[in-house]
């Protein structure tokens, strides 16, 4: 009789995955560590004496107004900057879509499901907290939503040396699903004032784009000036302009041949681009907008107390520790049990509830969608950045906690594997 294998939740992928996922984590590791740096820099000046200058680099406006792109600095990250961020989002999504492993509904539905518990539950969980606090606090139930995968991969090389590579990967995959969900809540909950006729002369250069990328052209003054003139005016148009990069990520083609042939047929454009503007995303784009957005004057051990006394700021913080832990843990326990699938072998349960814990480090979107909840003149803006970081440090210590005695688990047994290879009693 023939044996029927049970699938495998958390399993490591195809080779050639694994190999592609493993270069994405190295570059995200270090832009984790320039986002802390930013993070610290901006933090330490803007509660030095010398916080003035910092207050007023941030609000310094430049840009033509005819356009009307006279924007500040920090404007300039968040919708700028932020778009590289998210163009190479769209590429990551549709690479792990057409020729990823998530183009396998079996492999595609744990982290999916993950993803997807990991917004739901932190949102519920900021509702329930802000219930009477009236529709203007409200519009934060999205701040706690998005996982950092810069700081949390940031974190994982640090306490990492024996944990299983499908840990790296399961998170990676999560953060791509969670980036997608980040964009439609932002596309659809945060728009500004809507100037439709902006967004229709947006088709135009985004049309052009998309054909000569479909065509296999790399040339930068035909494409670049195509995709500023599709950020411009979908800036214009009242969508928030970090949309735009999405869609010409999308634009772009995974496979070489536009003529058929599957994930094998080699890398496509797709690839060229992300390995192109990963770097120039992670170190650069990244880094600058923390810089500009998380340089929060707290006002001392005083002024920390009144933002953490914020219903606003105590919803974030339950929603990343609490939330997201019960978002992504229970929802991948459902999904695994109710489709009898089972851990991939050596893993443990303690291992994703590791993983769902240091989903709880909410950084980059969150920070982002604070400003577009409740602007930047509002106090709740401020006490929300001073929670997001409470909150994404907290869920950084508990998964360290527990991570690293799993990764001490995992060190004891590969030392007995070899000793046992070696002969040793």
């Amino acid at each position: 009789m023939k044996r029927i294998e049970r699938p495998h939740t958390l399993q490591r992928g195809s080779y050639p995955e694994f190999v592609r996922i493993s270069a994405i984590l190295r570059s995200e590791t270090v832009g984790g560590a320039l986002l802390l740096a930013a993070t610290v820099i901006a933090l330490a000046w803007a509660n030095s004496p010398w916080s003035a200058g910092y207050f007023s680099l941030r609000d310094a406006t430049i840009g033509p107004a005819a356009l009307h792109l006279d924007l500040s600095l920090g404007t300039w990250a968040a919708d700028g900057l932020l778009a590289i961020f998210f163009f190479v989002a769209g590429l990551e999504l549709k690479r792990e879509f057409v020729a990823g492993d998530l183009r396998s509904p079996a492999r595609a539905i744990v982290p999916i499901a993950a993803a997807v518990g990991g917004v739901a539950v932190p949102a519920l969980v900021f509702t329930l907290v802000n219930l009477t606090a009236g529709p203007g606090v409200l519009r934060g139930w999205a701040i706690p939503t998005a996982t950092d995968i810069a700081f949390a991969l940031a974190v994982l090389a640090v306490i990492s040396t024996h944990l299983p590579g499908a840990l790296r990967t399961f998170l990676l995959t999560l953060a791509v699903v969670d980036d997608l969900l980040a964009i439609a809540i932002i596309a659809v909950f945060y728009p500004g004032e809507m100037h439709l006729q902006y967004l229709a002369l947006a088709l135009a250069p985004l049309a052009a784009f998309t054909w000569l990328v479909q065509r296999r052209v790399r040339s930068w003054y035909l494409l670049l000036p195509l995709a500023f003139a599709a950020w411009a005016l979908v800036h214009a148009s009242g969508i928030h302009a970090t949309v735009a990069g999405v869609l010409l990520g999308f634009a772009v083609p995974v496979l070489r041949s536009a003529r058929g042939g599957g994930p094998g047929a080699g890398p496509g454009l797709a690839e060229h681009f992300e390995h192109r503007f990963r770097p120039l995303s992670a170190g650069v784009a990244v880094p600058l907008f923390a810089f500009f957005s998380a340089g929060v004057a707290v006002g001392g051990a005083a002024g920390l107390r009144s933002a953490l006394s914020d219903s606003v700021a105590l919803g974030i913080v339950a929603a990343l520790v609490a939330g997201k832990f019960v978002g992504v843990l229970g929802a991948t326990y459902v999904v695994t049990k109710s489709t009898r699938a089972s851990l991939a072998a050596g893993l443990a349960w303690i291992d994703v509830a590791g993983l769902a814990l240091l989903a709880g480090v909410g950084f980059t979107v969150s920070l982002l969608i604070s400003e577009l909840a409740f602007g930047h003149d509002s106090p709740h803006t401020d006490h929300a950045k001073v929670a997001i970081l409470a909150g994404s440090l907290i869920s950084a210590l508990l998964a360290a906690v527990v991570l690293r005695a799993r990764n001490r688990h995992y060190r004891r047994i590969e030392a007995l594997e070899r000793a046992d290879d070696g002969g040793v009693p």
